[in-house]
C-alpha cells in the first residue's frame, strides 16, 4: 500500500509540473489550429523551439526578460508569415507535411555547429545562463512550502490519507455524474434561461476534488528555484490566462468564423470572407501560444532542439484528442492526464514487474505503448474526447 501511494504522489506532481503546463499552453495554441480552424498543423514543437531560442538567446546577449519574451513571440509570428504565405491554401495532409517538415528545418538548423556561438548547436543553450532574471523575479522568498498544509501528516497518518483519496474518488464520480445529466438536459449548451446551478456544481465538486487531491499526496517544493512553486505558479498563471483569451477568442464573431472554416471553407468565402486571411491570424495566434509554451518548457531545464522534435508535438496532438478539441479546457485536461497517466503506468511497472522481465529503460517505453494503446482506443469508442462534442468533429481539411 506504501508503494501505490508513493506511486500516486508521484503522478499528482507530474500532474502540477512546470513540463505539464508548458505543454498545456502549445496544446491550446494546437487547438485554435486544429480544433477551432481545422489546419492540421503537425509543427507546433517548432513554434515552442523558436519561442524558447528567442527567449534564451536574447537573454544570453542581455536583453532584459520581458523584451526577450516579445522576441520570441515576434520570431513566431514572423515564422508564421513565412509558412503561411505559399501553404496555407494547402488542405489536408499536405498541409500537414509542410509543416512537419518546417518543424525539422527549424531543430536541425538549431544543431548545426555553424550557429553555435547561438544555439549552443547539439548541445543546447544551459538553463543558468538565462534563468537567473526570472527566477529574480521571485516574491515567495527562500525556503519551501508544503501544498497543502492541513494533509493527512497532522491529521492521522494513511487512514487519513486514504480517506482523502476516497473523497477525491467520489468527487471525480461525482463530477461524471453530473456532467452526463446536463449532457442528458442540453444544458450544456449556451441556451437562454439554462441554470446555472450544475456548473456551479462542477466547479464546487472540482474545487473539494483538489483539495482532496492534496490532502492526501501533499507536494513540498522550493518556493524561489529552477523547478519550484515559483516556477509553478507563473506557468499555471499563464495557463489560466491562455484558456480566458481562448475563451473570449472563440466566441466572438471571429470565433464563429473559424468554426465556420472548419465545417466549410467555400461557404464562408461565398459569403464574402477572406478565408485566407482568417487562416493566417488563426496560425499566427496559434503559434504564438506555442512559442510561449516552448518558453515556458525551458525555464526548468535547457533550450536543446532534439527536445522539442517530433515527438513533443505528437505528445500535443494525444493531449488534444483526449481532453476534447475544439473546447476551452480540453487542452489542459489531456494535458494532465497525458503525463500522469505515462508516470502511472512508468512507476507501477518499475515497482511490481521484476527487473528480470522489463529493465526500467523497457518501462519507460511501456508507458509510451500504454498511452498509445488507450489513445486508439479513444479514437475509436469516443473519437470527440473527454470534455469534446461529436458536432465539433465536422472538419474540411
Amino acid at each position: 500500500m506504501d508503494t501505490f501511494l508513493s506511486i500516486l504522489n508521484s503522478v499528482v506532481s507530474e500532474a502540477i509540473a512546470p513540463d505539464t503546463a508548458a505543454v498545456a499552453i502549445a496544446v491550446i495554441g494546437l487547438n485554435i489550429h486544429f480544433g477551432f480552424t481545422g489546419l492540421l498543423n503537425i509543427g507546433q514543437a517548432g513554434y515552442m523551439l523558436l519561442g524558447a531560442y528567442g527567449m534564451a538567446i536574447s537573454i544570453t546577449h542581455d536583453i532584459p526578460l520581458a523584451l526577450a519574451v516579445l522576441i520570441g513571440l515576434v520570431i513566431s509570428l514572423i515564422f508564421s508569415l513565412i509558412l503561411g504565405l505559399p501553404t496555407l491554401k494547402l488542405r489536408g495532409d499536405y498541409l500537414a507535411i509542410v509543416t512537419i517538415s518546417a518543424a525539422e528545418i527549424i531543430r536541425y538548423t538549431g544543431r548545426l555547429a555553424a550557429f553555435e556561438d547561438f544555439t549552443g548547436g547539439s548541445q543546447g543553450i544551459f538553463g543558468k545562463s538565462y534563468q537567473g532574471p526570472f527566477i529574480s523575479l521571485s516574491f515567495l522568498g527562500d525556503g519551501s512550502t508544503t501544498l497543502l498544509p492541513l494533509n493527512y501528516r497532522e491529521a492521522g497518518g494513511t487512514g487519513a490519507r486514504i480517506a482523502g483519496l476516497l473523497v477525491a474518488l467520489a468527487a471525480l464520480a461525482a463530477i461524471v455524474w453530473v456532467a452526463k445529466r446536463m449532457k442528458s438536459r442540453g444544458s450544456d449548451e449556451p441556451t437562454v434561461g439554462t441554470s446555472a446551478t450544475p456548473k456551479l456544481l462542477l466547479a464546487v465538486l472540482s474545487v473539494v476534488m483538489v483539495l482532496a487531491l492534496f490532502f492526501s499526496f501533499p507536494q513540498s517544493e522550493p518556493n524561489t528555484s529552477v523547478d519550484g512553486w515559483w516556477v509553478r505558479l507563473v506557468a499555471w498563471g499563464l495557463v489560466g490566462l491562455s484558456c480566458l483569451i481562448v475563451f473570449l477568442l472563440v466566441r466572438s464573431p471571429w470565433g464563429r468564423l473559424l468554426r465556420g472554416i472548419r465545417e466549410d471553407e467555400d461557404a464562408i468565402r461565398s459569403l464574402g470572407k477572406n478565408v485566407f486571411a482568417i487562416k493566417m491570424q488563426a496560425l499566427i495566434i496559434g503559434g504564438m501560444f506555442g512559442a510561449l509554451g516552448g518558453m515556458v518548457y525551458v525555464l526548468t531545464g535547457s533550450v536543446q532542439a532534439d527536445s522539442m522534435g517530433r515527438q513533443l508535438t505528437f505528445f500535443a496532438y494525444t493531449a488534444l484528442l483526449l481532453g476534447g478539441a475544439a473546447t476551452i479546457f480540453g487542452p489542459v485536461l489531456g494535458a494532465i492526464i497525458f503525463f500522469s497517466a505515462r508516470i502511472l503506468v512508468r512507476e507501477m511497472s518499475g515497482a511490481y514487474v521484476p527487473n528480470s522481465i522489463m529493465s526500467d529503460q523497457q518501462t519507460e517505453q511501456f508507458s509510451y505503448i500504454v498511452v498509445g494503446i488507450v489513445l486508439v482506443l479513444l479514437v475509436i469508442f469516443r473519437p470527440q474526447g473527454i470534455l469534446g462534442n461529436k458536432r465539433e468533429l465536422r472538419f474540411h481539411v
